[in-house]
């Protein structure tokens, strides 16, 4: 009798990786907010320049450009963010954070998820990150989705790039703007993982 192929473990993953989704967004009605609204705000806390407009939350949150206006409109209503016309593009829109809506971010309690995930080994917590870390960018690639990774870790960005000019030290080498420090830990829209060697 032939030895039996193991099963592949790719269905029980997926699954887990689903219920986990689940168990966190059930646990995010809270502070006033639904989930989408709540992930638009950690959006918004964590986007760069560039990245903080209509159009970029909907790509990142794999969102319907009607849905994501929709939970924009909430926001604002909350106070939680303004709309302004882009300083650069004078036709676009850039979305900022108010002082409430940072305040309510930093005052957030953590999910179940978090709070399970902080109950693993640190040494397990960091196998676990890198490991959905790449099944993310792999699902990314796969569907040729954005990356929206942080400005330090892309192809464009140019360490010590800007000399001495304000703004930086470092250089956006798609844009060719200046970035600073805290720029290079935002995440981008228009980031580009720079391919291994």
């Amino acid at each position: 009798m032939p030895a039996r192929k193991p099963a592949s473990p790719v269905p029980k993953i997926a699954a887990l990786l689903e219920r986990l989704a689940r168990l966190g967004r059930a646990g995010r009605f809270r502070n006033g907010l639904n989930p989408a609204q709540g992930d638009a705000l950690n959006y918004l806390a964590v986007a760069n320049r560039y990245s903080r407009n209509p159009s970029a939350l909907a790509d990142f949150l794999g969102s319907t450009r009607g849905t994501v206006s929709q939970t924009l409109i909430a926001l604002e209503r909350k106070g939680l963010i303004v709309r302004q016309t882009d300083p650069r593009d004078r036709r676009a829109i850039a979305l900022e954070l108010t002082r409430e809506g940072r305040a309510l971010l930093e005052s957030g309690d953590e999910t179940a998820v978090e709070r399970a995930a902080r109950g693993i080994s640190g040494a397990n917590q960091a196998v676990l990150a890198g490991l959905l870390a790449e099944v993310l960018a792999e699902a990314q690639r796969q569907n040729a989705f954005r990356t929206f990774g942080m400005c330090g870790t892309c192809i464009h960005f140019q360490r010590d790039g800007s000399g001495k000019v304000a703004g930086g030290p470092h250089r956006c080498g798609l844009t060719s703007e200046a970035l600073s420090d805290s720029d290079s830990l935002l995440i981008c829209r228009e980031h580009t993982t720079p391919k291994a060697a």
